[in-house]
Parts: structure tokens; C-alpha cells; sequence
């Protein structure tokens, strides 16, 4: 592979792979809420959001970091009292005690309003008002978690990028493929791709949190203490420490995860099985690292046609990576990577996003799961086939028509998810 390609993925995975404390779309919020009142200059005295559907359906029922809190308004108020634009998807990460109780006054006057703008250009879109005397300034982001296309103080526009541009500026990306992708994970020199083992850093020490039984549903906690139910096999300790990284970030604890494509739950996923079965061989870091880089890399691919947020649930991406990464660690080459892709595709396909939650946890135990039966598979030299379902000959055309369906076909579902969760309960 030719050095400058080498250079425009290491660039690409670096992007896409980032520390975020809490869940990335009301992160995403209260980055947006940040800049407007850096803009400002001062605390507003009220602050009008009008949000794409897919941000209320993912920051409804999140628990928001230090706070013991859930949802979007305290997302805002913080963001307003205490976030830093500098810090991007840590933007919270100064928060204390004090703070969530100004927060909660900030709320309880009623300086908040949120809004759906149901014709929002992207399933990701924030805007963010904010006014104090005479005063206002607006901040957008659109298309990715951390990128402004609009900034203004009074009648002064400083940016006005529009999401096409940016969605241009995107398409620029080297255009991955699944040959690219492994051939990338496989042959870039070690010290390219070494950074990627901060995922296993970052994730672990959430997994470790997450065993404390302290956050969310506690289901990593639950499954390695079974009482003989699961077991005590590296399949039940992948499970339980993937999960249990997902009910810390989920249930509000205070520390950071590395994500992918803008998902926490997506990075969680595509880093923990890898690194869980990569301790029980004994890998050493350059094996572990390769792995780590086939799975994150394979999730961006997904991504890239799939879409930031949509209807299919992130764990169907990442812990299709996941496998990836499994097979490679189990000793499997090209072929059998593909042939646990395509195994990945002919099961979990169409598993709902109804938003970031708690419950997210069980929704990435079974992926993880599956990843590994995926896994298994493969290397006993069994592929689902294209006369089943979805798949294709093609690995690329499976992924393809994963992602259609997620993007596609699946919007109507989407749309009667957020009416069910605002309206029907």
C-alpha cells in the first residue's frame, strides 16, 4: 500500500476515533450550546434549540455524565454554565456537584426551549440560539457530531459553511473498501496504527467501571455473576465486559470512552471483543493493534455509506467489525473475514435504534455475540450464502445492502420511533 494512502487512513481513523465522555449526541448539544455562549459572552438568559429528530431520539433517555441526571435539558444548561467548546465531545468534562445544582436552578426557570425541526437537512443537526440583554449569538452543527456550518453574534456571520459543502468535503475521504481495509490493517508498519490501543485503555477502564454494578442495568455485573446461567467462558467474559463498558457510559458515569463514527457504544463495541479474546490468547500489542484497526476500520467503512445516525442500531456496525477483528486474532485470512461479515449481515440486520439508553447494553450483548458465532463460523469454513437473503457474492455489495436498508428503508421506522417515544407512552 503506497505511503500517502497509508497516511490518508491513519488520518481517516483518527477522525472517526475519539475520546467522548457521555453519549455523543447530547455531547454534541452541549457543544453546540458552548460555542453559542463563548459567542455570546456571558450566560444566556434563554437558549432556543431546534434539533433533528435523530439527536432527540438519542439524548431522551441517556444519563448525563457526574450529573445523575437523564435527557436533554441539563445536557443544555451545563453546556451554557460550565462547557468549553476547546474540549469538543469531552465538553463536560469540568462538571462537579456545584455545577449540576446551577444546573438545576438554570432549568427549573425556564430559560430552555427545545424544538423538533422536522426539516432538518441532516439526521444530525443542532441549532442552538441564545440571547442576554440585546444581545444573541447562534451556533450549528451538521452532518458530524463536532462540526460547526454556522456561527453568528448579532448581525454578524462568522461562519456560514453549508452541510453540502461539508457533506463534499466528506466525500473526499479515501473511498474504503473491505480488500482496502484489510490489506491496511494487515501491512501498515505497526508504529502507524499503534496509537489505537488507547481505544483498549479508554474502553477498559469504562468496562472496569461498568463491573462496579453501579450504572445503568448492571448486565455486565449480572452475566459474571450467573451463578453458573452463562458460565465462565471467553464468550461470557466478551459479553460481560463490552456490556458493562455500555452501562457506564449509558448510566451517566463521569469518564471517557473512545467512540467511533460519533458513537461511544459503536467504539465500545468494536474495541472490547477484540481486546477481551486478544488477553485470553495473549496477543502482544502488534496483533491486538491489528485487529483493533480491522474492526474500528471495517465500522467507518459501514459508516461511510450507512450514515452517522439512522433507524439500524450502531451495534449491527461495529460488532460486524468486531467479528472482523475476532477472525483475524483466531488466525483467519481474508476470506473467512469476509465470510463473517457476510454471517454478521444475515443476522442482525434490522435491529432498531430506539435511542441511547440504559437498555443499549443488552442490544451490544447481542452483537457481541453474534460477533463471536459469526466468528466461529467463518473459521469452521461456513459462509452464509447469496441465494439467503441479503447477502452477496460481493462483500462489498452485502455491506451495501445493509446499509441501504438501514438508510432507505428503514426511514419510516425511524420516524415511528420518535413519535413513539415523544407521543406514545
Amino acid at each position: 500500500m503506497k505511503r500517502d494512502t497509508i497516511e490518508t487512513i491513519v488520518a481517516l481513523i483518527k477522525r472517526e476515533v475519539v475520546p467522548a465522555i457521555g453519549c455523543t449526541e447530547p455531547a454534541a448539544v452541549s457543544l453546540a450550546v458552548a460555542k453559542a455562549t463563548e459567542l455570546l459572552g456571558g450566560v444566556p438568559e434563554k437558549i432556543k434549540l431546534r434539533l433533528s429528530g435523530n439527536i432527540i431520539k438519542n439524548a431522551m433517555g441517556v444519563g448525563i455524565p457526574g450529573t445523575g441526571m437523564i435527557g436533554l435539558p441539563i445536557a443544555v444548561a451545563l453546556g451554557a454554565l460550565v462547557g468549553k467548546s476547546e474540549y469538543e465531545l469531552e465538553v463536560l468534562k469540568d462538571v462537579d456537584a456545584d455545577w449540576v445544582e446551577k444546573g438545576r436552578q438554570y432549568i427549573s426557570e425556564g430559560r430552555i426551549e427545545i424544538l423538533h425541526k422536522a426539516d432538518a437537512p441532516s439526521n444530525l443537526h443542532i441549532e442552538v440560539e441564545v440571547d442576554k440583554d440585546d444581545h444573541r449569538a447562534k451556533a450549528v452543527i451538521s452532518q458530524s457530531h463536532q462540526k460547526f456550518i454556522y456561527l453568528s453574534k448579532d448581525d454578524e456571520v462568522l461562519l456560514d459553511s453549508a452541510a453540502e459543502a461539508d457533506m463534499a468535503a466528506e466525500e473526499d475521504d479515501i473511498k474504503l473498501s473491505a480488500s482496502a481495509v484489510y490489506e491496511f490493517a494487515t501491512t501498515a508498519p505497526f508504529e502507524d496504527i499503534e496509537f489505537i490501543l488507547e481505544s483498549a485503555r479508554l474502553n477498559g477502564a469504562a468496562a472496569d467501571v461498568g463491573l462496579s454494578g453501579k450504572f445503568g442495568h448492571s448486565l455486565g455485573m449480572t452475566l459474571l455473576q450467573s451463578d453458573g446461567i452463562i458460565g465462565n467462558s471467553p464468550l461470557d467474559r466478551i459479553m460481560a465486559r463490552t456490556s458493562a463498558a455500555c452501562d457506564a457510559r449509558m448510566g451517566g458515569a463521569p469518564i471517557a470512552v473512545m467512540s467511533n463514527s460519533g458513537s461511544g457504544n459503536q467504539g465500545i463495541t468494536a474495541t472490547m471483543p477484540v481486546v477481551t479474546y486478544a488477553e485470553e490468547i495473549g496477543a502482544d500489542d502488534e496483533t491486538t493493534a491489528r485487529a483493533l484497526v480491522l474492526s474500528h476500520l471495517i465500522s467507518i467503512y459501514i459508516k461511510q455509506s450507512l450514515g452517522r445516525l439512522s433507524a439500524l442500531c450502531g451495534c449491527v456496525v461495529a460488532s460486524t467489525g468486531a467479528s472482523a477483528g475476532l477472525v483475524y486474532l483466531m488466525g483467519g485470512d481474508y476470506s473467512q473475514i469476509c465470510a463473517a461479515i457476510k454471517n454478521m449481515v444475515a443476522n442482525l440486520t434490522g435491529m432498531i435504534c430506539d435511542g441511547a439508553k440504559p437498555a443499549c447494553a443488552m442490544k451490544i450483548s447481542s452483537g457481541v455475540a453474534t460477533a463471536v458465532m459469526s466468528a466461529m463460523l467463518a473459521m469452521n469454513g461456513k459462509c452464509v450464502t447469496s441465494s439467503e437473503g441479503i447477502v452477496s457474492d460481493d462483500i462489498d455489495i452485502t455491506i451495501r445492502n445493509l446499509t441501504s436498508i438501514g438508510r432507505e428503508a428503514m426511514l419510516e421506522t425511524d420516524r415511528l420511533v420518535l413519535k413513539i417515544m415523544v407521543e406514545g407512552k
